[in-house]
């Protein structure tokens, strides 16, 4: 089955393909200056450009017939190729930028040896990324995207009107941001009802990032999906919606913050070993007071989304798209269930 891609977007199939061209656009946009490495930020752009495509092809995968190389899982083998080496750009960033200005001058001189080691690493980042951005599996990726963007195929759902089908779409992803494990770190049930823990102290703090860091990140890796589906339709909902895309973007940038943290960390100790706490003591006190004060942060997000009113509240914006989302045979119908 066929759909024309000319027609104002209103159906799921449209609102699919509106997506797909949109961050495949995004990912040849910066595709030469990353092979020139010319720019980090074309390198990070890139990078969601493959990340938000992913999340389109998965989410649509209902309604788009798609080829082998435009996969779900395809695409993430090269997003994560293009991560490693985003990942050093990052970490070399917040050493210069955030750290190493508020150092002693002995801890500056002694970091070198940690710039050293990122320069060498991430030149085998970037013969990885520019082998796979040679490679035929990167060749064949693009030019199944072209051939499906000039000539779309389509599964039957793809037919349906956007409005009748929009909470559908959006509601599970939502319930399993809502229902992931790593809201409950840091809180403990009194009498039936679930507390946070209130004014922790650091040491408390790194405690529970060494034991649950990973299933925050996960969180994070969650709030990241369900915000990229929502921006999606943010023209189909009222500000309610993008207030609660605002938040899930907090929780994003926050977590992630605090996962930059934890991972400059514990790369900084591979590096030094030993010597990490008695020549870079300034430095380790800095990020852990990072932590703290992004673990302040998280507080009152959590405890916020903990509440059922929060959560009821999400749920019920998701529920009711404006009505411009609705097609007038959904209006019709809508009126017959009436």
């Amino acid at each position: 089955m066929e759909l024309a891609t000319n027609t104002p977007v209103q159906t799921l199939g449209d609102y699919a393909y509106e997506a797909v061209q949109k961050h495949y656009k995004k990912i040849l946009k910066w595709e030469k200056s990353v092979k020139k490495d010319e720019d980090p930020e074309a390198l990070h752009q890139m990078r969601v450009g493959m990340r938000r495509l992913r999340t389109a092809v998965s989410r649509f995968a209902i309604a788009l017939d798609l080829a082998k190389p435009v996969s779900d899982k395809n695409i993430g083998k090269i997003a994560r190729k293009l991560g490693s080496l985003r990942d050093l750009d990052v970490l070399k960033e917040n050493l210069e930028k955030d750290y190493k200005p508020r150092l002693s001058h002995k801890e500056q001189t002694y970091l070198h040896t940690a710039f050293d080691a990122i320069a060498k690493q991430r030149e085998q980042a970037l013969s990885l990324v520019l082998t796979t951005l040679k490679d035929e599996a990167y060749k064949s990726f693009k030019q199944s995207m072209e051939d499906w963007l000039e000539k779309p195929i389509y599964k039957d759902l793809a037919d349906i009107s956007i409005g009748q089908v929009l909470p559908d779409l959006l509601l599970p992803e939502v319930s399993e941001f809502l229902l992931h494990p790593g809201w409950l770190i840091g809180t403990e049930f009194v009498d039936s009802q679930l507390k946070v823990h209130q004014n922790w102290e650091a040491e408390k703090i790194e405690q529970q990032l060494t034991k649950e860091g990973e299933t925050l990140h996960d969180l994070r890796k969650q709030a990241k999906r369900v915000r990229y589906q929502m921006e999606l339709f943010g023209d189909l909902y009222s500000e309610s919606y993008a207030a609660y895309i605002a938040d899930v973007k907090s929780i994003q940038d926050i977590l992630g913050s605090m996962q930059d943290s934890v991972v400059l960390t514990e790369w900084l100790e591979n590096v030094f070993k030993s010597d990490m706490h008695s020549h870079l003591h300034g430095l380790t006190k800095l990020l852990a007071d990072n932590r703290y004060q992004l673990w302040q942060r998280w507080q009152p997000l959590q405890e916020r989304y903990l509440k059922i009113e929060t959560r009821h509240g999400f749920h019920l914006t998701v529920l009711h798209p404006k009505e411009s989302g609705f097609s007038h045979a959904d209006e019709t119908n809508a009126q017959k269930v009436g």
